[in-house]
């Protein structure tokens, strides 16, 4: 298990640190390889953080921004996590960086898949950063517990970067990144806030299944940089 634990007094200590952290790290690879990459979460908690992000001074033109997960809703769709991303985060300073979306204009998730895994405006693997965030059920991108393509999520020899998923207790179908895409990535965070989802998260990483507790699959097979706040 490799977790290493960040912990700060309060989210807006959290955000300030955190984004500061990406902008060097995003910065370091521009000046090694031209290029970077940062893969993010939807949902409540990184508002405030891509806020901060959006404002950091770096050259954004040669960032890609992806998503770790969406839900197959229409990109102005209110579920939409392209639509949170480009409001929040793709603003600012950081309005010159690239955005890749990951719903296509299929009906089916399913059948974008391979459109996506051919995509040349992928951001390559491995990400340099991930951003993860966690649901109670300990579920993580769209790799729900509840799936039923959970196995074949988690599967480190599928050879699949993206998958398409059905979850049982979350509306929409998804399409996410699967467990081999996500553990490759050079440096992976995971944005919690609130004591419960700390306890999800000490629960999950003492479970013995890692279907049940997907997050688990993660943390067991790389670094993962947990910045946390109450």
């Amino acid at each position: 298990m490799a977790l290493i634990e960040n912990t700060f007094a309060n989210t807006g200590e959290l955000n300030a640190a955190f984004a500061s952290k990406i902008s060097l790290i995003l910065s370091q690879a521009i000046t090694e390889k031209g290029v970077a990459s940062i893969v993010v979460s939807g949902g409540r908690t990184p508002l405030p953080l891509f806020k901060i992000l959006s404002q950091q001074t770096l050259d954004w033109s040669k960032v890609t921004i992806a998503l770790a997960d969406e839900r197959w809703v229409a990109n102005d769709h209110p579920d939409s996590n392209e639509k949170l991303v480009r409001e929040n985060l793709l603003v600012d300073e950081a309005s010159a960086a690239t955005f890749f979306a990951m719903k296509t204009e299929s009906a089916n998730a399913e059948d974008a898949v391979t459109v996506l895994s051919q995509s040349s405006q992928q951001p390559a693997v491995p990400f340099d950063v991930l951003i993860l965030g966690m649901g109670e059920d300990a579920h993580t991108a769209s790799l729900f517990p509840c799936c039923d393509q959970i196995s074949q999520g988690l599967n480190l020899s599928s050879g699949e970067v993206f998958i398409a998923t059905t979850p049982k207790t979350a509306p929409h179908q998804r399409m996410s990144y699967t467990l081999p895409a996500l553990i490759k990535a050079k440096n992976i965070f995971l944005h919690l806030t609130g004591d419960k989802k700390r306890e999800v998260l000490l629960a999950a990483l003492s479970a013995e299944n890692e279907a049940e507790k997907p997050i688990k699959a993660v943390v067991e097979r790389a670094p993962v940089t947990l910045m946390w706040a109450p």
